[in-house]
């Protein structure tokens, strides 16, 4: 007669496979737990550690949006979503709504104008196709879009179609006003959600302007960890740096910025 430990044993053996091949299944609808997928990291271990593979997964589909009164301008937003094209080669194809994309502020972030295919469309719903578009094409470093309403649906299209070609995409949010930035907090596709807002810069010991600080938060990441933390903005490179005062492991000096979500 055989112990419950060899029943447990042959009941595991029988049952792995399944379980396996089902979870490989679930993985591949998602888009994660790929063994190829490439990533990009941010080259700043505080932010990395909390990302799967240590970096933003290439061939999917993110979301960035800004805090406060960024989520209607966002500048800084749309400087990070720069920074991540800037860091990858090969043209980026950037669609707006709007006709006030700021070229000398990417080039700051590491984007210089020549990289850039701008695309005007008239509302989400073009833009959205423009994208999608984009992301299918192939070829390109990343598409980049303005956009204010993302819906599941919207956003599985443009997850598949990054998937397919292995480009990156980054739904730039942008809101008409502040009370519509609430849709922000609607389910997705997206790989990750970042909000990324406008933080006042270090004092230096002569009159000038220091680097411009960001709170970066990270709201949703799949198989990852949701957290925030101060950073220096993206130089002409497009790479984050982390204050000194965050860096010394201060967090009483880092205005207890740098924090894990429960």
């Amino acid at each position: 007669m055989l112990s419950c430990e060899n029943d447990s044993a042959i009941m595991q053996t029988r049952i792995s496979p399944a379980i396996s091949a089902l979870r490989q299944r679930i993985s591949a609808l998602e888009g994660v737990g790929q063994g190829g997928r490439a990533v990009l990291p941010f080259a700043v271990s505080e932010l990395d550690r909390h990302l799967p593979k240590g970096g933003l997964a290439l061939g999917c589909l993110h979301e960035v949006a800004g805090g406060g009164n960024g989520a209607i301008d966002a500048a800084a937003a749309s400087c990070f979503a720069a920074g991540i094209a800037a860091r990858l080669p090969g043209q980026v194809l950037w669609c707006v709504t709007r006709a006030d994309l700021f070229a000398p502020g990417l080039e700051q972030a590491g984007l210089s104008p020549d990289r850039v295919i701008h695309v005007e469309a008239g509302d989400d719903k073009a833009v959205l196709a423009c994208m999608e578009e984009g992301l299918r094409h192939g070829g390109l470093a990343a598409v980049v879009a303005d956009v204010a309403k993302l819906s599941m649906t919207a956003s599985r299209r443009l997850h598949l179609a990054a998937k397919g070609s292995g480009t990156i995409g980054l739904a730039l949010r942008r809101w008409r006003s502040q009370a519509d930035a609430g849709d922000f907090g609607q389910p997705t596709a997206a790989m990750t959600r970042w909000r990324v807002s406008a933080l006042p810069s270090q004092p230096l010991p002569v009159p000038g302007i220091g680097r411009p600080r960001w709170l970066v938060e990270l709201i949703r990441a799949r198989a990852g960890e949701a957290f925030d933390i101060e950073l220096e903005a993206c130089d002409d490179t497009g790479h984050l740096g982390l204050p000194a005062d965050v860096a010394s492991g201060s967090a009483a000096a880092a205005g207890g910025r740098l924090r894990a979500l429960r």
